[in-house]
Order: structure tokens, then sequence, then C-alpha cells
């Protein structure tokens, strides 16, 4: 066994012969060892270099993505402005182009609806364009004219149907005896006396309650006389007055027209149909009416179909006007005809000044003779009070 002393001598040696081993393996010995640890230094520092590049160019790649994604925004940015100013024009342009369509689609049906026998309408048709008209007038948007034209040409419509179903046929829509009509219809005479059955009847219209207009009927009975010589008064007044100007308004007086109103909801009206001298007649025997359900009125003449189906109108009722009423200034025909039923009052048994207000607000002046004044009318003395506001 070794001591200590020689134990240490010998490891010493050891040791070193070790070491120079490891320096004879390696490739120059401790250069070479430090260019392997210089080597490994400089792959480690390339690696790390590589490894940070790496997000660099990911980044450099990103900011390339969001370059062509913001030129390609600001591309549709432009073109959106572009195109969208355009569709903004043409929207601007479209209330006009639609206003300027849609009232060539009324003109055409306001031209073609009078001559398809436009009085002879029922009245759905005819409240139909006059409510149409009202809304065009008071909402002047483009909304109030779509609900507006829409209604005029819905009745336009209607009229056509109308004309085909019962224009052509009117005459055969009443049948040879009694007629059970609901509503109101209209004696409207012409100024001609027919000899039937040894008494002297009046010749005339018949306006049903729908507005069909009926040809060649004959009044007889009670009221023949009184109707007639109000009737001959009304055309002296007419030669009198019509083509005179109003002193309120100062508008030409029209023609008036005096016709009779049949309460049928009370009374079947017996119609009976004849022939004389060829020509077919329809005659109404009054004698077989209440003569509560038998009212005179008067207005302008072209207004007579329209008064008839305004108080078939569910709606309608019936005022006085007072004497200051601004009525009575309106420079359109309204005013002229309120005014004049008023003058023909001065010359003749005639209550004038009077309206009826239809659910549109549309007014129809008219007057009322004295006699025959059947009681089951209420349109034959109303007790409101109209005013410009109600």
């Amino acid at each position: 066994m070794f001591n200590n002393y020689e134990n240490n001598y010998i490891f010493k040696i050891l040791l070193k012969v070790y070491y120079m081993q490891l320096f004879k393996d390696s490739d120059g010995g401790l250069d070479g060892i430090l260019r392997k640890v210089g080597n490994k230094v400089k792959d480690g520092f390339r690696n790390f270099k590589d490894k940070v590049n790496e997000p660099l160019k990911y980044l450099e790649g990103l900011e390339k993505v969001g370059d062509k994604t913001y030129y390609g925004l600001q591309k549709v940015k432009d073109r959106i402005l572009k195109y969208g100013t355009i569709i903004k024009d043409k929207i601007g342009e479209f209330p006009k182009y639609l206003n300027k369509e849609l009232e060539k689609i009324v003109y055409k049906t306001m031209e073609y609806v009078p001559k398809i026998a436009f009085s002879a309408l029922p009245s759905p048709a005819r409240v139909s364009i006059s409510e149409g008209l009202y809304i065009i007038n008071a909402d002047k948007s483009l909304r109030g004219k779509l609900i507006g034209y829409g209604l005029i040409i819905a009745g336009g419509a209607s009229a056509v149907v109308s004309y085909v179903m019962f224009g052509l046929h009117a005459i055969h829509s009443l049948p040879s005896n009694h007629v059970h009509l609901v509503g109101y219809i209209a004696f409207v005479p012409n100024g001609l006396t027919i000899n039937y059955d040894g008494q002297t009847g009046l010749g005339g219209d018949l306006i049903l309650p729908n507005g069909t207009e009926i040809k060649n009927v004959i009044w007889i009975g009670q009221y023949a006389g009184t109707i007639n010589n109000t009737h001959i008064l009304m055309n002296q007044l007419n030669s009198q007055f019509v083509g005179q100007i109003d002193p309120i308004n100062g508008q030409q007086y029209v023609p008036l027209r005096d016709f009779y109103i049949i309460d049928t909801n009370n009374s079947q009206v017996p119609i009976q149909q004849t022939t004389i001298g060829g020509q077919t007649y329809y005659v109404i025997d009054a004698n077989n009416i209440n003569p509560a359900d038998i009212a005179g009125f008067y207005t302008y003449q072209g207004w007579v179909t329209n008064f008839v189906e305004a108080i078939n109108t569910p709606g309608t009722y019936a005022a006085v006007l007072p004497g200051n009423s601004p009525v009575f200034q309106w420079e359109n025909l309204t005013g002229t005809v309120a005014y004049q039923t008023k003058i023909y009052g001065h010359y003749g048994p005639f209550a004038g000044g009077v309206v009826l207000i239809l659910p549109n607000k549309t007014i129809i002046p008219y007057g009322t003779p004295a006699s025959p004044a059947g009681s089951a009318i209420s349109f034959d003395s109303p007790s409101q009070v109209y005013n410009s506001s109600s």
C-alpha cells in the first residue's frame, strides 16, 4: 500500500499522462478544442440569428398583407362613394319618375272613365276616385300620392268592370213589377209629359242606389202636378240667372236641376213596364208610395248622380250653411252653387244654402222645394250647422 505522499505523486503523474493523451487525440490539441468551442458558439449565434429573423420576416409579410388590405379597402371605399352617389341621385329622381308615371295612368283613367258612362258607376267606384283626389290634394308627399293614385286607379278599374257588367244592360236591371231596392233612388224629370192610361205622366230618368241611370221613366200619381210645376219654375229661374255673375265670388251662375228622392228602405217602388208608340217605358205609380218617403231636392245639374250616391254612402250627413259662411266666397263651382241655391229661394218655394258632407269632407251644396218634403228623409230638413272647420 502506498502512503499519502506516494499516492498524490502517482495521481499527478497519471493525470498528466491523461491530459497528454487527450491533447494527442484532439485535432490540434488545445487550439483544436478552442476552435471547436468557437465553432459551437458561432453555430449557436447563427441559429439564434435565424430564429430571430423568422418573426421579423413574418412581420414583414404581415405588413405587406396590411398594405394590400388597406389599398383594397381604399378601392372599395372609392367605388362605394362613386356608385353610392349615382344610386343616391337615382333614388332622388325615383319619386319624380314615379309621380310622373302615376299621373299618366290617372289621366288615362280619368280620360276613359267618362266615356264608359261614369254617372252609371256603382258608389264604391266613385267614392274611391273622390277619396283619391282628396288625398292627393291634401297630402303632397310621395306616400299621399301613392295612396291617392292607388284609389283613383282602383276606382277606374271598378268603372271598367261596371261598364262591362252593367253599362251595356242597365235597361234590363228593372223587373216589370214591384221593385224592392235598398237605399235612395231619384226621379229626375225632363220636362216632357206623357199620356199613360188616361193620366198625364211626367217623363224623366231614374237613378238607382248604385248610380245606374234608367231612361224612359214615367211618374204618375201623387205629386205629379207639383213636380211638374216645380220643374217649370226651375227652368225659368235657370233662364233668368245662368250666365250672370255671382256678386259674392265673381263666378258665373250655372244650371240647377230639381229631382225627387224615394226612400226604398221603407217603401217598395211599384214599377210597371209598358210600351207606348213602340217605345218601352217604366212607369212609377207614386200613389203606392208612402208620402213620407218622397222628398224634392235641387242642385247643380252635373251633381245629381253624385248627390244620390252621396246619400247612399254611410257617414254622409247634411247641414245648413250660416249666412256668413266662407263657403259662399269660394271661387269655384261649390261656392257658386251654394249661393245660387239661396238666390232661387227669393223667387219660388225653395230653401237653399244646405250641404251634404261626405266622409272625406267633400261637400255638395243643394236646396229643397217646399213639396214634396218626406219626413222620413233626414236630408230634407237638417238641423246641424256647417262651418268650414267641421
